[in-house]
């Protein structure tokens, strides 16, 4: 390897792992209700059944996937227990596949991108992924996971202000208290100080053109983990990053149904949803918030468009 694809390797690992992949790392933010290291190590992640039954097993994902070559969500649900076990290649097969049943999902096409990027051994942004991130803007422009690797992009090809810039655009439009803030900033610096680019005026402009957040959000006020848990989180695996997450997310679901008072934990699972990129089963917690606390009716719904959370 010469010294030039030595430059370039490095900041790969930067700009292509910095921000955690939006999807992976960043789950952390699973921190929207507490961290806990995991403990063990699993080979594969079970998927809860639709019904709420017990969840499903890897063999009958891909059973229930196959058996219908078109159905989106359960070619969706086995990309992700792919994703989840760290099979990449068959992540970005199954999430490729659910989009031919539902071609106008940018997460879909998103998620297709991201899994393509890390089956990818050497090329860093590999075509299919460019395609499917492009693919994924056209249908939303405000898709944060294909314009943050549509930015590395930028980077990788030398363009690090071009890349800096759209990376401080999604900056700029990520919700107050986005669990995934402080990697983009920790990315946006880190390739600025590698290429010798000035950031902090640049980071002060787009916090100042950042929305405020609501004084009496409870989404924003719950903390995130401390630096010495994410430390501990950026050595664990990325399936078991996502594990954890979701294990956390069904732990908070279930206590919910045994105490469906508690509304500040209803925040906590719209927030977590979200993070998640479950915007329907967010819209879902918040329907049955309201349901079960009628009087919180419109602080609920005021803490669900603060998260971003799609009306029902």
């Amino acid at each position: 390897m010469d010294q030039s694809q030595q430059d370039t390797s490095g900041k790969t690992g930067n700009s292509r792992i910095g921000l955690g992949l939006l999807a992976a790392a960043v789950l952390v933010a699973g921190g929207a209700v507490g961290y806990r290291a995991l403990q063990g190590d699993t080979e594969e992640a079970p998927v809860a059944a639709p019904d709420g039954d017990a969840p499903l097993s890897l063999t009958e994902l891909e059973a229930q996937a196959q058996a219908d070559p078109m159905n989106s969500q359960a070619w969706s649900e086995l990309g992700f227990a792919y994703y989840s076990a760290g099979r990449y290649d068959d992540a970005a097969r199954a999430y490729r596949q659910a989009a031919e049943g539902d071609p106008d999902n940018a997460t879909l096409w998103s998620s297709a991108g991201e899994a393509r990027v890390l089956a990818s051994n050497d090329d860093p942004m590999p075509p299919e992924a460019v395609t499917a991130f492009e693919k994924a803007l056209a249908l939303d422009p405000t898709d944060p996971r294909a314009r943050y690797f549509l930015a590395v992009r930028k980077d990788l090809a030398g363009d690090h202000e071009g890349a800096i810039a759209d990376w401080l655009a999604l900056l700029e439009d990520t919700p107050p208290g986005a669990p995934w803030e402080a990697d983009l900033r920790r990315t946006i610096k880190q390739v600025g100080k590698i290429n010798q680019i000035e950031t902090a005026s640049k980071l002060a402009k787009a916090d100042a053109a950042k929305p405020k957040a609501p004084e009496l959000t409870a989404g924003n006020a719950i903390p995130g983990p401390n630096q010495q848990q994410m430390d501990a989180a950026g050595r664990m695996r990325p399936s078991e990053q996502r594990d954890m997450a979701v294990s956390m997310v069904e732990r908070l679901e279930g206590r919910l149904k045994s105490d469906p008072s508690n509304v500040d934990g209803w925040v906590m699972l719209m927030r977590s949803r979200m993070t998640l990129g479950e915007p329907d089963k967010a819209a879902k917690a918040l329907k049955d918030a309201v349901a079960a606390n009628p009087a919180a009716a419109k602080r609920l719904q005021q803490e669900a468009q603060a998260l971003g959370v799609p009306a029902g």
